[in-house]
């Protein structure tokens, strides 16, 4: 299965990805330590230097817990949810995202990111 845990200022969250050539990709990176900048008041993002392979498409509506890649370089996680235009690939969803706005707060956020070994 495709398990990962996000670590954000003691807080672990465990997602899941999906299975895609971007999923196996991404996990090749991983463990990863990434400082996520603030965006809109809804969603924290990271840029790589590489590009990765996706498919966008109009996604429509965001959800919190939503993990996305914008274009081929940039992962955003979003933390509420709203309607959108934008196309994104969508990496997969953290499980429990119920708390996630108030443990990544209002500014940028250092991120561990792991596979799930269980």
């Amino acid at each position: 299965m495709n398990k990962i845990l996000l670590t954000v200022n003691n807080t672990t969250f465990s997602a899941t990805l999906l299975d895609s050539v971007l999923t196996d990709r991404f996990k090749e990176q991983l463990p990863l330590t990434i400082d996520m900048s603030e965006l809109n008041g809804s969603e924290k993002f990271y840029s790589f230097s590489e590009r990765f392979p996706v498919k966008s498409e109009r996604v429509g509506n965001i959800k919190k817990g939503d993990l996305m890649f914008f274009g081929s370089d940039t992962l955003v996680l979003f933390y509420k949810n709203f309607s959108t235009s934008y196309s994104y690939t969508r990496l997969g969803t953290l499980d429990h995202p119920e708390n996630l706005q108030e443990v990544l707060g209002r500014k940028g956020v250092t991120v561990r990111i792991e596979e799930d070994q269980k």
